[in-house]
């Protein structure tokens, strides 16, 4: 037998007279498609208006082992921040936007609940506004993955002193409740050291309050953060490319609007480089991988 380790990765041993007929059929070199490792993180909710929840933190996929296919372009999506609730009006903030690669879809994160409405379910779950009757905190892991893409929202104080909203959930914590003196703090995302650094993904936004209460903070991995309606009334948006969730406004204060989101994949750096990219990925070759990060939508080709 004859082993062709030079031969545009045709791996393993070949017979000469395998060689020959790949030759033959126009198949020779052979190219062998890599297993990657991926990284997709949907874009956070919006943060609630008006003593509101903070939003939930966009869905947060990762895997190793994932089978490409060769010769044609496999999508790239990177999903958008949802708006942020208007201020004045006690409206609930929008959901994310879906982030995708190949057949893996994150959910959208979904957004914080309005003064007196309750989170909305999406990759993780917004918090419930302050005031929201029923007290009902947006639900996480929404469509279902195994594992988890993402966790529960926070309920809000209902009625109860100044009223804090709940905090959005976050890729690896539930959104904490609101009380009668603090907004709850958004759920802690999830680091990934993919892109060959460690960096955190998908933290939930903070809730608001009414005045002279604390306002929540936001989940690490770009989580923005609630306040009242003097420091000041609109809530931090979550952090662009993390899948931050945006956090909750203050008395009449608008929300934050979540952040976008991102994705990644790395494969050894043995294989070649893939025969064509759109979305202007940047592209790095380090610690024995080729990555491509996406920030904007595009493709990839093996």
């Amino acid at each position: 037998m004859a082993q062709f380790p030079s031969q545009a990765n045709a791996n393993g041993l070949w017979t000469i007279k395998k060689v020959k007929r790949a030759i033959q059929g126009g198949n020779w070199p052979v190219t062998v498609t890599p297993t990657v490792e991926y990284l997709v993180v949907a874009g956070g909710g919006g943060g609630g208006s008006g003593i509101a929840g903070g939003a939930g933190a966009g869905g947060y996929r990762t895997a190793t082992d994932f089978a490409v296919s060769s010769g044609s372009p496999i999508t790239v999506t990177v999903g958008g921040g949802g708006a942020g609730g208007v201020a004045v009006t006690n409206a609930s903030g929008s959901s994310g936007l879906a982030s995708v690669f190949s057949s893996i879809s994150s959910a959208g994160g979904g957004g914080g609940g309005g003064a007196l409405s309750a989170g909305i379910n999406g990759g993780s779950g917004g918090g419930a506004g302050g005031v929201a009757t029923p007290n009902t905190a947006g639900t996480g892991n929404t469509p279902s993955t195994s594992p988890s893409q993402g966790s529960n929202g926070g309920i809000g104080a209902a009625g109860v002193g100044n009223r804090g909203g709940g905090g959005g959930g976050g890729a690896s914590a539930v959104g904490v409740a609101g009380t009668s003196s603090n907004g709850g703090n958004g759920g802690a995302g999830t680091a990934s050291s993919i892109s060959g650094s460690s960096v955190t993904y998908a933290g939930g936004g903070g809730a608001g309050i009414d005045p002279s209460g604390t306002a929540g903070s936001g989940g690490s991995g770009g989580g923005g953060n609630g306040t009242n309606a003097v420091n000041p009334a609109v809530g931090s948006s979550g952090t662009a490319n993390t899948g931050g969730g945006g956090g909750g406004g203050g008395q009449s204060g608008a929300g934050g609007n979540g952040g976008s989101g991102i994705v990644i994949i790395r494969y050894a750096d043995t294989y070649p480089a893939a025969t064509s990219t759109t979305g202007s990925p940047t592209i790095t070759v380090a610690g024995g991988y080729r990555v491509y990060t996406w920030t904007a939508s595009g493709s990839i080709t093996f």
